[in-house]
């Protein structure tokens, strides 16, 4: 094995083992499984302790007042990222600004209690944005060892004739799905971004990788099992959710809007995955990771690239979840919209032979403002069987405003508003009646 002997081999070979190990490597954490990078956030998290809230209101803030400033002077004309970062228009330029005025009202606790109450803004400042600003922070410098070392493109060939053929994806895809499950959604909604805009995913590849492949973790999984009282059935329930995960990722991009989204990309040099007649898997893998190790950049270019990617995350992605996932928990909580939304699924409910139909109706697509609110509705239903069906229905839907779907929205991912409600209908109609058998079968 002559590549032994190669600089280029150990330039692949060494950071890819730290990208794994950090964020696909499982460990047991006070009894929870998890990811070495979940762990850093968490610890950073804890370093920041009672400064947190602050640092989210000056990146809110300086967002928009460099968005204001660049729409006003076009100060950052002559700078590509900057000029992308801060010159947007229409409605995300609303939503950014949206995302400054409620951080001043929900930090300084100014503002009407439909915003600034402890079912809505609070929930979203407290409860979600500190973690992500931490996740951000880490996945934003530390994704380089997974995607500029070779590792996704050794992977990506060693898989190719099993995405392919079943779910028409990229190998590489199976790392997104992988990162998500031990880790966190947003890392795998992340790390296809990046993947999309380095042209290695397709419109289409991207959308649906994004929406069908950003599983949620097992440790948030466990949280919401331990909500509606059946913790005690964990390894069924997440067999469960597994089983019609997949299911939904073979079938919901075949229906509309999945099934329209061009297979065009995002940059012109597209890259394709296609092993070379003569060669195995393996070795057209360790052939691109190897030719990617040879011009990997250096420890000055990836702190750089790592800095950029965290700014853009902070300061573009940061108001738009704060502003959309707070817009929807005010819906969730304050309008009888998703309510009245969720009453024709009372006779689907019925088909299925689901205990208390109308209860487990009102949190089908309270989903969609956020996962954890359907098990906090579901936590008062007598019925176990309908309580584990209404937490694995919750996990399984996957998109959910208050979190990923505005992630995806903030991204450069093209996907919209209203196609991510209609996947978020297509996967609940998908998964509902394999869970429904799954429950019958466990109770």
């Amino acid at each position: 094995m002559n590549y032994l002997k190669e600089k280029r081999f150990y330039r692949f070979l060494i950071p890819s083992l730290i990208g794994m190990f950090l964020f696909i490597m499982p460990l047991s954490v006070d009894g929870n499984l998890t990811i070495p990078v979940a762990v850093l956030a968490h610890g950073l998290l804890d370093l920041m302790g009672d400064y947190m809230l602050m640092i989210i209101w000056f990146l809110i803030t300086l967002s928009a007042l460099l968005t204001l400033m660049h729409k006003v002077t076009g100060v950052f004309k002559n700078y590509p990222k900057l000029n992308h970062l801060f010159g947007i228009k229409g409605f995300w330029f609303g939503v950014r600004m949206i995302g400054f005025v409620f951080v001043n009202m929900i930090v300084f606790e100014a503002g009407p209690e439909i915003i600034i109450g402890d079912v809505t803004g609070q929930v979203v400042i407290h409860d979600l944005m500190p973690i992500l600003v931490c996740v951000f922070f880490l996945a934003g410098i530390l994704l380089a060892l997974l995607l500029n070392y070779g590792l996704l493109d050794f992977f990506g060939a060693l898989l190719i004739r099993v995405m392919r053929p079943v779910f028409n994806l990229p190998g590489r895809s199976a790392l997104d799905c992988v990162a998500s499950w031990l880790g966190d959604g947003s890392i795998g909604v992340l790390l296809t971004s990046k993947q999309y805009e380095e042209g290695f995913y397709s419109k289409r590849e991207a959308t649906v990788i994004a929406t069908t492949f950003s599983a949620v973790s097992v440790t948030f999984s466990l949280v919401v099992i331990s909500e509606v009282g059946l913790e005690h059935l964990f390894f069924p329930f997440y067999l469960v959710v597994s089983l019609s995960g997949i299911v939904a990722a073979l079938v919901v991009p075949k229906l509309y809007p999945l099934s329209r989204v061009p297979d065009s990309y995002f940059t012109e040099a597209a890259q394709k995955e296609d092993i070379p007649d003569g060669q195995t898997p393996f070795q057209y893998g360790l052939q691109l990771a190897l030719n990617k190790g040879e011009h990997a950049p250096g420890v000055k270019a990836f702190l750089i690239e790592g800095i950029e990617n965290v700014m853009e995350m902070w300061l573009g992605t940061l108001p738009v979840i704060l502003a959309l996932g707070t817009i929807a928990l005010i819906i969730a909580e304050y309008t009888p919209v998703l309510k009245l939304l969720g009453v024709p699924f009372i006779p689907v409910y019925k088909l299925l032979m689901i205990p208390e139909a109308e209860l487990a109706s009102q949190t089908v697509i309270v989903g969609f403002a956020d996962m954890f609110l359907p098990s906090v509705i579901a936590s008062t239903i007598e019925s176990e069987m309908t309580r584990f069906v209404v937490a694995a229905t919750s996990v399984t839907q996957l998109i959910y405003m208050s979190e990923i779907g505005s992630i995806i929205m903030g991204s450069r991912i093209p996907v919209s508003l209203k196609d991510l409600f209609l996947i978020f209908l297509e996967r609940t109609i998908v998964t509902l009646p394999v869970i429904a058998l799954f429950a019958h079968l466990i109770f």
